[in-house]
């Protein structure tokens, strides 16, 4: 088992689950910060940087933050020279530049792993302050279905992953055990926090130009509000690949909410 993992990405929704189950199963962690506290320095965006906080790694996991895969060849050139291991979060989107992002890896002579989750269950606390507010969740597309998956599920597999034999090679598909619209998932909420949230469908116009006005780029919206208005033709794929990696079955999303049901309540908006 490696003991010395290097986590990039560790204050994200993952990174932080990989960190903390990582600790959990004995291994020794680096996690890779610009800031000067709290970790080992090092920037994604500058490879040399990171040759103090690879020496003596035996596995990475890898979050690339960018848009782009450039960069990522010297990031994995210098992560082999000490690393023998790399597990890459993906997406199941595969977007052009995970695409680019993935065949970079499986050619950088390290052994590998690539992770794909569904939706992250966390992408729901987006509607956390309009539930709090009002028990409304306003927007487009509530017919859209997803499998959507725990960030805990999708760090289990990548501890398997980065600390076990037998991974190497494997692309795995990650969802949650249950295909559920957007107007399921905001009364499974309801239900979490104790009180009836509804969805209220608005148009995608509007909600494209809420988004717009938020700042977010229009290719962004556009694929956001795409991707939603395909995944209303029926439910979405479901796969048992946690189950088999790590034996135990997918939390559901109405576990997640549980776990999360403050964020969500009133009383707690302050």
């Amino acid at each position: 088992m490696p003991r010395r993992v290097l986590v990039t990405g560790a204050t994200g929704t993952v990174g932080r689950q990989v960190t903390a189950q990582l600790l959990e199963a004995g291994a020794e962690v680096r996690a890779l910060t610009r800031s000067p506290v709290g970790g080992v320095r090092g920037d994604l965006s500058r490879p040399d940087s990171l040759r103090t906080a690879v020496e003596g790694v035996e596995a990475v996991f890898l979050v690339w933050p960018f848009a782009s895969a450039e960069g990522l060849e010297a990031v994995l050139a210098v992560a082999a020279e000490s690393a023998r291991r790399v597990v890459y979060l993906s997406s199941a989107a595969v977007r052009d530049h995970e695409r680019r992002a993935e065949r970079l890896i499986e050619r950088s002579g390290l052994e590998w792993t690539i992770l794909r989750p569904h939706a992250f269950a966390a992408n729901t606390l987006r509607w956390a302050e309009q539930i709090r507010a009002s028990g409304l969740v306003r927007e487009p597309y509530g017919l859209a279905a997803m499998s959507l998956v725990h960030e805990r599920d999708i760090a289990a597999v990548a501890v398997r992953a980065l600390t076990r034999p037998g991974h190497a090679g494997a692309v795995y598909e990650l969802t949650g055990p249950h295909s559920l619209t957007q107007a399921e998932q905001a009364r499974i909420i309801g239900e979490a926090v104790g009180r009836p949230v509804r969805w209220e469908e608005t148009s995608p116009q509007d909600a494209r130009r809420q988004m717009l006005a938020r700042g977010w780029p229009p290719e962004a919206v556009d694929g956001i509000l795409r991707a939603q208005s395909e995944m209303t033709t029926g439910p979405a794929p479901v796969t048992t690949t946690v189950q088999q990696v790590t034996a135990d079955p997918a939390r559901t999303f109405g576990s997640w909410a549980a776990e999360h049901a403050g964020a969500f309540r009133a009383e707690e908006a302050g």
